[in-house]
């Protein structure tokens, strides 16, 4: 707004004999301000509201402001948003009578004007006087989730009522229906996006936003749980990637005491195990009798306990007769030191804070399964050439006052030594449960010098695909992640049946020591490696270099290696001589871009989405190869990341698959893939495909 016009809008109100009353006659005979942007009408109100501020006896007040408010309150439903609060501040409606307000808003409801409703309701704070099932259903129903978060987001009580309510229609034995055909006539009805998949996710949004004890919402956590279950029973008894005692600890945390979950126990054991199996886990779950079915429970009277005796051994042996098939750890036991007094601490930091040395970094946590909440790291390894120290985050950081500061201290210090290089792989995710796990440590990622991150080289390693073991155990998964780097540079995999562990759980078994060991000594054993031979596996002098220790402060930033040549735009172009840049492509919208987006980039997927661009994502289970699948009978672009693009990208045309920096936060790697692709967006794409 001009600085005359300002100037002329406050001569007008000085000559006016009461303001209030002159802006609202301006307003009632003017559509001019009912448009959405900066009109007339909303410049002349906004410069009133700065002005009565400068003139504070201009206020009305008594029967004149009451009928003033009167006429505001039927403007307010024809309101654009950016007129509602110095509407509501010029004519103090928060002092208006609460009866009128709340009768007014009840009007705008019976209505249908559910939306404005909300808003004005939230504007003039009247939440604890209405029914918030009642405000919030048609919400729901209209897709206006986001509105329904804001009404609660002051009122505690209003959002445990929202959440009791909403876990209510997640009961299975609930129809939704109930709800939907109450609003059959609904504007903007959105039927599909109400159902209880979309209510669960929403109540796991706002446990977790409004810090609620997820207790309150029993039917959406048995839910979860059930899930939870079924996924262990599959890696158990399908896949058989996981072990007797690691499954029953998961088993047995997941079920509890929870009578449902107990029952859903019974039937899975029955399917997967029949009944000698079944009576045997019941047992060792110790499942109450009075819940087994006559046959189960008969089996479970007859079965005594060298039977139970036999059993575990020959699954351990099973076990055991595997271990040649993965990578072996090559020190010897007495040299993994499990770390949980500061006594033991120092030890482990005389040795490792050492300028050139070289540092294998790894953490491990205990699996949420979907639950609330971000994962808290349990475990952190530091591997050395010849000793491997495993700390005991959560006993360290318990340690007595004046001592729990110095953990943090040494984690910084570690991190910021340009002289100490640390190898890990995927940095990023294990930085930020890092953080989530101890807040003086939330900027360890921005302070960070002298990194290798594993996640970031292995794009750039030559012939790197996944690989069926020589031996299968069930619907054994191809090789992944730094499991199928470690089989390609050292001749072996990794060993993965350990990493779902309850690594909360003391004392950690001696498969978990092993493993968790394991994890971070291997990366030395791949950096070495690939230092002494690295055209063996494809790669260039210029990341040896890197390699050695002249990589910049952040794993993302690794591929501008040399300075005579730009960054590369993905790993797609690792391979062979460099060659001119092609041509860009022809530019397209994103409504004429299709994606499938392997399942560590699910983030990128939801992010690329919002920008209109039609997604499909892999579900966290699927092997990466259905990626090709897809994009073969749909014409799709694949996007993935790290060592499933070398085998993605021979099984679909050229230039149909793209490789994304893994490092990056999922804007960064959207805006990579539009500018590779030439994606153009406009603001009309934004959200045109989001619920």
């Amino acid at each position: 707004v001009s600085r005359q016009l300002k100037e002329e809008i406050r001569r007008g109100f000085a000559r006016l004999e009461d303001p209030l009353a002159g802006l609202l006659a301006m307003l009632e005979s003017s559509s001019d301000w009912r448009g959405k942007g900066h009109s007339l009408g909303y410049c002349i109100t906004t410069e009133l509201q700065l002005w009565i501020k400068e003139h504070p006896a201009v206020p009305q007040s008594g029967t004149k402001l009451k009928k003033l408010q009167a006429r505001v309150l039927r403007m307010l439903s024809q309101c654009p948003a950016n007129l509602l609060d110095p509407l509501i501040s010029i004519y103090q409606l928060h002092t208006a009578d609460r009866n009128c307000l709340l009768e007014h808003v009840s009007h705008l409801y019976l209505q249908g004007n559910y939306k404005e409703a909300a808003i004005l309701s939230i504007k003039l704070k009247l939440q604890p006087d209405q029914d918030v099932e009642k405000m919030c259903t048609p919400l729901l129903l209209q897709d206006k989730a986001n509105l329904v978060e804001d009404y609660v987001a002051e009122y505690p009580e209003l959002q445990r009522k929202l959440l009791q309510t909403l876990d209510t229609w997640c009961d299975p034995s609930f129809n939704i229906r109930d709800i939907t055909r109450l609003y059959q006539g609904l504007s903007r009805y959105k039927p599909e996006k109400f159902n209880h998949r979309v209510l669960s996710k929403l109540i796991f949004r706002l446990l977790e936003r409004f810090n609620v004890d997820p207790a309150l919402c029993p039917n959406v956590i048995n839910q979860r749980h059930l899930r939870t279950l079924n996924y262990l029973f599959y890696k158990r008894f399908v896949e058989k990637t996981m072990t007797e005692e690691n499954w029953a600890d998961h088993i047995k945390s997941t079920v509890g005491e929870n009578r449902w979950l107990q029952e859903q126990l019974v039937q899975a054991l029955l399917r997967h195990c029949g009944t000698h199996g079944a009576a045997h886990w019941a047992r060792h779950c110790q499942l109450p009798p009075e819940l087994l079915p006559r046959a189960l429970a008969q089996e479970l009277q007859e079965l005594h306990i060298q039977d139970r005796a036999e059993e575990v051994p020959k699954a351990g042996n099973y076990e055991a007769s595997k271990k040649k098939d993965y990578y072996q750890l090559p020190i010897p036991r007495k040299n993994i030191h499990f770390v949980q007094t500061w006594e033991e601490m120092l030890q482990c930091w005389e040795k490792v804070l050492q300028p050139g040395q070289v540092v294998g970094v790894d953490m491990e946590w205990k699996p949420s399964f979907g639950m609330v909440g971000k994962p808290r790291v349990a475990l952190l390894q530091l591997a050395l050439r010849a000793e491997v120290f495993l700390l005991d985050l959560p006993r360290l950081l318990e340690q007595a006052e004046g001592e729990k500061e110095k953990l943090p201290h040494f984690i910084q210090m570690l991190y910021s030594d340009a002289a100490i290089t640390k190898l890990g792989y995927g940095m990023s995710g294990d930085l930020s449960s890092l953080a989530a796990t101890c807040s003086a440590l939330k900027d360890t990622e921005k302070q960070m010098q002298g990194v290798v991150d594993l996640l970031a080289v292995d794009k750039q390693v030559d012939g790197l695909s996944p690989e069926h073991s020589h031996e299968q155990r069930g619907v054994r998964q191809p090789e992944k992640g730094l499991s199928l780097l470690v089989q390609h540079v050292l001749g072996k995999p990794l060993d993965k049946t350990e990493q779902l562990s309850n690594w909360e759980k003391r004392p950690l078994r001696e498969e978990q020591i092993l493993y968790a060991a394991s994890d971070a000594y291997c990366l030395l054993e791949i950096y070495e490696r690939l230092c002494k031979d690295p055209k063996s596996f494809g790669l260039g002098s210029d990341l040896t270099e890197s390699l050695m220790g002249k990589q910049s402060k952040k794993p993302r930033a690794k591929k501008q290696l040399n300075k005579q040549e730009p960054p590369l735009p993905s790993g797609q172009e690792c391979q062979g001589p460099r060659r001119d840049p092609p041509h860009p492509p022809a530019p397209v919208s994103p409504r004429e871009f299709s994606v499938v987006c392997d399942n560590m980039l699910q983030g990128l997927g939801r992010y690329l989405r919002c920008l209109g661009v039609d997604v499909r994502l892999l579900d966290n289970e699927d092997d990466h190869r259905k990626a090709a699948e897809i994009a073969r009978q749909e014409g799709r672009v694949i996007l993935t990341s790290g060592l499933p693009y070398q085998t993605l990208r021979s099984q679909v045309g050229e230039g149909r698959c793209f490789s994304v920096n893994c490092s990056e936060k999922a804007k960064e790697q959207a805006l990579q893939v539009l500018e590779h692709f030439n994606v153009q967006v406009s603001l009309g794409d934004i959200f045109s495909r989001c619920q």
